[in-house]
């Protein structure tokens, strides 16, 4: 799914009358807020549909596929998610 396909599925199913641009500027407001939440709290809880949480990755040696050789990769953060039992049940 496209931001553009979010847009029109949220144009469909909203139960007041909205226009593109201002699903847009909605859906665009939604997602800084979780960002923003994440990068504040380390985490963003939605009931029904799961959590979001910031991953701390430690640093490790990897290898150069193209060569073989062996690679220093540095330690970094990632977001993961962790969906409730009932969405991941409805999958």
């Amino acid at each position: 799914m496209t931001k553009a396909d979010l847009i029109e599925a949220a144009i469909k199913t909203a139960k007041a009358e909205i226009s593109k641009a201002g699903a847009g500027e909605l859906i665009d407001a939604a997602f800084d807020a979780i960002s923003k939440t994440i990068k504040k709290d380390g985490r963003f809880s939605y009931p029904g549909f799961g959590t979001f949480n910031v991953k701390k990755r430690k640093a490790r040696t990897g290898r150069n596929p193209k060569t073989g050789e062996s690679i220093k990769i540095k330690a970094s953060k990632t977001v993961g998610f962790k969906p409730t039992p009932k969405f991941k049940s409805s999958l």
